[in-house]
């Protein structure tokens, strides 16, 4: 059995990591990215992602000082997005310590670009974020949930299972799906949403968004029928403000049968 990783997420505005709900409610400062880095290091975290979250919507480049201090940090993975537009910027992001390069807004409007990334630098390094949103009752197309960018600004009008599979046939390693409608509510993972994106692809699919308990993480792990089926789950308050640690969730994962690294024995020791 695969093993399945938690991720703790850093959202960064103006050199701070913020959290919000929605994307746009209750704006919280949770820190400095530098001071999370260096704890979810020391609670042997799989990997850590890191978003300039207004790069897109400002039309501006990455915060590459904050990102490449991170990176400088961790020695567990580090994902970096936020402003990426083309291959200088995969290049710049690899050079500064980054293991994986986060797209989404630009690939929506070019999406070429997953696969000159995935051509160039390989496509275990080449991570498509997807923010989506569940249509309304009534829409048009239907049920399901339309791809937005721009931080969650702009609606596309793209389906998620569309666009989904497009990224993987592009050359995606693997998909963050964040569901707007639950992030940061702390009211659990979408997992229709996201055991829809795991059926379709055969890439791996990161859950995040609605992390707020133990068995939130469990259930978006779970392979079952009703389960999320995600490869891993990604977190960010729940982490940031000491609701949870990692080594928590990873010791109840494992209490329930879910295979996480580093092993975890019955002693709680890991190894």
């Amino acid at each position: 059995m695969l093993a399945k990783r938690i991720i703790p997420c850093l959202d960064v505005q103006n050199g701070r990591v913020v959290k919000n709900v929605r994307f746009f409610e209750d704006h919280r400062d949770a820190g400095d990215p530098l001071v999370l880095a260096q704890r979810y290091e020391a609670q042997q975290a799989d990997e850590l992602v890191f978003y300039d979250i207004t790069a897109s919507h400002e039309g501006r480049k990455l915060m590459l000082d904050v990102a490449a201090r991170v990176a400088e940090q961790v020695m567990m993975p580090l994902t970096v997005g936020g402003g990426v537009s083309d291959l200088a910027d995969f290049r710049a992001l690899l050079l500064a310590g980054a293991d994986k390069i986060s797209v989404n807004s630009s690939a929506v409007r070019t999406p070429q670009l997953i696969r000159a990334a995935s051509d160039h630098h390989g496509s275990q390094c080449v991570m498509l974020s997807i923010d989506a949103k569940r249509r309304p009752g009534g829409h048009p197309s239907g049920e399901g949930w339309n791809v937005y960018v721009g931080g969650g600004r702009v609606d596309t009008g793209l389906d998620l299972l569309r666009w989904a599979e497009e990224g993987q046939h592009l050359g995606a390693g693997e998909i963050c799906l964040n569901i707007m409608d639950a992030d940061g509510t702390r009211a659990g993972f979408d997992l229709a949403a996201t055991r829809a994106v795991a059926q379709a692809l055969d890439i791996p699919v990161i859950a995040s968004g609605g992390a707020g308990k133990l068995e939130d993480f469990a259930e978006v792990l779970s392979g079952s029928a009703t389960g999320g089926q995600a490869d891993a789950a990604l977190a960010a308050s729940v982490f940031h403000f000491g609701d949870l640690s990692v080594p928590q969730v990873k010791a109840y994962l494992h209490a329930q049968g879910v295979a996480v690294r580093p092993e975890w024995h019955d002693n709680g020791v890991l190894e």
